[in-house]
Parts: C-alpha cells; structure tokens; sequence
C-alpha cells in the first residue's frame, strides 16, 4: 500500500490531470489524498454564493473519490505570483511531512497559467530526496486547456513517458469532473466531456490502451 498525495493549484485540476490514475490507485488499495493549493475569498472578488458552491463541489468531489483526506491552502487563485515562494513551499512542506507520501502528482511546470508554474517549482522544493527519503516517485501531469496553451519557445513541450490505462475508470473520471459546474462548458470548449474523453483516447492510442493518462517521470527512486 502506497501514500499517495496529488497536488492541485485549483480544483479540478487533480480530476483533469490525473483523475483515473487515482481511482486506479484506490483501487489497489493506496491512501490518496488531494491537496488544493489555492482558495477563494471575497477579499478577491468571489461572491459568498461561488465561494460555498466551490466548498460543496470540493466536499462532493472527495467523497465521490473515497479520499484519505483533502487539504487545502489559503492561497489566492491566480496570484500565487504575487507571493513570497517560500511561504508556498513552507506549507506545501508542512503537508508533505505529515502524510510522506512515496508518490506525487503535480502540474506540468510550463502550463499557460502562472500557479501552475509555481506550484511545479513549490513541489520540486518540498520533495527533495535528501529531505524527504520517502518520496520514491514525482510524476507532472497535464491539464487540458493549459498544459496545451503553454505555448513558450524556449519550452519543448508536454513529452510524456509514462501512461497509465484508466480504461475502466473513464466513466467515473467524467462523472466526477462534472461536480464541477463552474468549471465544465460545451465541446469545443476545452474542459467539456468530449474534449476531455478524446484525449484519453489518444493517450490510450499511444500506449496500446483504451483510455490512458499520461505523464511526465521527473523523478524516481529505486
């Protein structure tokens, strides 16, 4: 049985990027807990009626996953550049020394959105092998609508080189990623269940499977 922590700037993105690797996970029997580095407040423009929408669909989403715990971060959502990189490893690292997970999961470094940026680099600070000898593996994953649209020259791209077949966990990936109204939208739109469900499908193409999430290895300790 492993500890399993993925790392999310926003909600959502934990379901997107790596939503069947989870279930798989839970499935053999690995505790898998969610960590959401980011919060809404009304200090920054949410209304009372979006910020309790997000607490019920965050509520709904761990129950829906069995999770062994969720944790979340006071961080402002897309202003993570704004602040001291320190206090955001900080408090990454205080999770990550109470669950030492042996796998983590977190956002390609070259994402289109600046939190996933920081929130790559917060990881790479607070699983340090000499630090924390638990951790055996740090994969990224890609976020549809963002790992996409990180169209950088100097960046070679999302290269994946390790799949995992979730053809018998698709369903329930969509499903839970529907909990998130707010986020979700119509094909063409990125996040919608067609868009989502094709990439599957081409990951899945790529490694002999079905259905497949892909990622990239940044890190493993044999």
């Amino acid at each position: 049985m492993k500890t399993v922590l993925v790392i999310a700037p926003h909600a959502d993105d934990e379901t997107l990027g790596c939503g069947g690797t989870m279930l798989r996970h839970l499935q053999s029997g690995d505790k898998v807990y969610w960590l959401v580095v980011t919060k809404m407040s009304t200090d920054l423009g949410f209304s009372l009626e979006q910020i309790e929408r997000r607490k019920k669909e965050i509520n709904l989403v761990s129950k829906a996953y069995s999770l062994s715990g969720t944790f979340e971060l006071d961080f402002p959502p897309a202003g993570l550049d704004t602040l001291a990189k320190g206090d955001i490893i900080s408090e990454l690292g205080k999770v990550i020394r109470e669950l030492a997970p042996e796998v983590v999961y977190t956002p390609y470094r070259n994402d289109a959105h600046s939190d996933h940026e920081i929130v790559y680099d917060a990881t790479m600070a607070a699983t340090k092998t000499f630090r924390y000898p638990f951790i055996e593996r740090v994969l990224a994953y890609e976020t549809i609508s963002e790992t996409d649209f990180g169209l950088k020259p100097e960046d070679g791209g999302f290269r994946p080189n390790v799949y995992v077949d979730i053809s018998s966990h698709i369903e329930k990936k969509l499903e839970i990623l529907e909990i998130f109204e707010s986020e979700m939208g119509n094909f063409p739109f990125p996040r919608s269940r067609k868009a989502i469900e094709s990439l599957t499908f081409v990951r899945g193409a790529q490694c002999n499977k079905h259905a497949a999430e892909a990622f990239m290895l940044i890190k493993e300790v044999l």
